[in-house]
């Protein structure tokens, strides 16, 4: 096999050539759909990256996810709770509106208003002031020695062409097939332009000539389209039909890199891949237990850990292509905690906790998943439900495409599950992202907990991980962050599986950058001929 490995570490990422060719179409396949085009609709690695090649942030990463100056061409903190950023002037959106300083403050506004998914984006904000046309003040509620850090997927609007359409308010994810303007249309500074938008069908980019940086692709169109099934999608690579598919099914890749003309290019990918269960309702919304909530006690999470074989997972259903993990965040994050240790697999302990919880015969309980979002996401819940069942616990399976299911699960669809599976990469690269969002108790007033889909609360957590936020000192840091994910393990709040594995599928002579996050940009790519 000649499987290309692109990362060696968990941050670093592997560019294919170079060199400019003469322009060149581009089509490329990944297994949903886009399903909005509004930047602030949903905070979804897939959403996020594809419109990044649309829209830009104060800051964007390169190549190897270090942050780099984009809409702002500097920053420096001029107060301890205040950032002044210095932006670029002479840009315009793509309709030809100059980018200024009122753009930036309706971006913070909208991204932070109730239907928005990316407020948690800018944690510890607590206003955006205008200095002058190309400079404004971030203001905070403390030191915050991580404030870019997710800026380059916090994206700038264009605020009088969002008035003029009615795009002012955010689309909500749970009605992302209503024809909201933002839904359908686009209107960024980036390298490329929104031509065609047909969510279930195709979308198509061409290059923006305008855009202020110098391009480095030799695209003179994207094309688009969503193949959710796995053998058509390999099929459009191996038949030229289309030059990069992703997730290429991992049974397939030997396939795609033995085929004349293409390769599979693989990695190490930032994301856990973990389960969560409902921990804030009394009662559960979907399982047989009446009157009380089995997940209230540690002793049946505990009891769900321990029946989960996750080596069976990684060798069956990953087919080798993951690392099983004690942690909710992979080597290669920020506070990554390198002493934790997976609670061990025993069937005979778990039914044991189940019997002791009050459970001797288990119970039912739904689980929801998405069937187009993570790699082997539907195979790996059909494991997990033969895994639980062999503890007694009947696991009622909803497999559903990640537009229903995000739209049901999240804060929009009012957190509508019991039990789920879920995958994370955090967009900082820092462990306060999870701990924030994931993990802290949800709060509509700090934005804490979004995506907390459980509502599992721990005040221990919630103290320690508002600390991490404004610490500066590293080392201290580093200590706090330790403490909050070996609180998190010992309470048994998630159960997490696994760090999946990047899985493209590209044409020869078609030179990308495959970055550790999954995140794709166009702007490095380049056709040869």
């Amino acid at each position: 096999m000649r499987i290309r490995t692109a990362f060696m570490t968990g941050v670093a990422a592997a560019i294919l050539a170079v060199t400019p060719a003469s322009a060149e179409t581009f089509r490329f396949a990944f297994q949903g759909p886009l399903n909005s085009l509004d930047p602030h609709s949903l905070n979804e690695t897939f959403q996020l990256g594809f419109l990044g090649n649309i829209y830009e942030g104060l800051t964007r990463r390169g190549t190897d996810l270090a942050i780099q100056p984009s809409l702002a061409e500097s920053w420096e903190i001029v107060e301890p709770n205040r950032w002044r950023f210095h932006l670029r002037e002479g840009v315009t959106f793509h309709n030809g509106n100059p980018f200024t300083a009122d753009d930036v403050i309706f971006s913070y506004e909208r991204a932070t208003s109730e239907g928005s998914d990316v407020g948690q984006k800018m944690p510890g904000v607590v206003a955006v002031e205008r200095v002058d046309d190309y400079t404004v003040d971030f203001v905070t509620d403390g030191p915050n020695p991580i404030l870019t850090a997710e800026f380059d997927t916090w994206y700038i609007m264009d605020q009088e062409w969002a008035v003029e359409n009615g795009a002012d308010v955010v689309t909500n994810v749970a009605e992302a097939d209503r024809e909201f303007f933002a839904n359908r249309n686009a209107n960024g500074t980036n390298a490329f332009m929104i031509q065609e938008h047909q969510s279930d069908v195709r979308t198509i980019a061409v290059p923006n000539p305008d855009w202020w940086d110098e391009a480095e692709h030799n695209l003179t169109e994207v094309i688009f389209q969503p193949i959710q099934s796995d053998a058509t999608r390999v099929a459009a690579l191996l038949s030229g039909e289309m030059d990069l598919v992703y997730p290429v099914p991992l049974q397939d890749q030997q396939r795609v890199d033995e085929n004349d003309g293409t390769t599979a290019l693989t990695g190490p990918e930032l994301r856990t891949i973990f389960l969560g269960m409902d921990q804030a309702r009394d009662e559960l919304l979907y399982s047989n237990v009446e009157g009380a909530n089995p997940f209230h006690d540690r002793r049946v999470r505990l009891a769900f850990y321990q029946a989960l074989d996750v080596d069976a997972i990684q060798q069956v259903v990953m087919r080798g292509a993951s690392t099983p993990s004690a942690s909710m965040v992979a080597p290669g994050i920020n506070g990554f905690p390198t002493d934790l240790e997976r609670y061990p697999y025993d069937p005979d302990a778990a039914r044991a906790l189940l019997e002791e919880a009050g459970y001797p015969d288990g119970f039912e309980v739904q689980m929801n998943c998405p069937n187009d979002r993570y790699v082997n996401d539907e195979a790996i819940c059909q494991a997990v439900v033969g895994m639980l069942g062999r503890i007694g616990v009947t696991v009622n399976l909803l497999a559903e495409p990640r537009s229903v299911y995000f739209g049901r699960v999240l804060a929009q669809g009012g957190y509508d599950t019991s039990f789920y599976l879920l995958g994370w990469s955090p967009g900082s690269i820092d462990s306060y992202n999870p701990l924030y969002n994931l993990v802290q108790t949800r709060n509509t007033d700090t934005g804490s907990g979004t995506f907390n889909l459980g509502g599992f609360s721990d005040a221990e957590i919630d103290q320690l991980a508002n600390e991490v936020l404004v610490e500066t000192d590293p080392d201290a840091r580093g200590d706090l962050i330790n403490q909050a994910w070996q609180r998190l393990h010992d309470e048994v709040g998630y159960l997490p599986l696994h760090q999946q594995a990047l899985s493209w599928g590209v044409a020869d002579g078609v030179n990308v950058a495959q970055r550790a996050d999954n995140v794709f940009r166009w702007r490095h790519t380049t056709i040869d001929n």
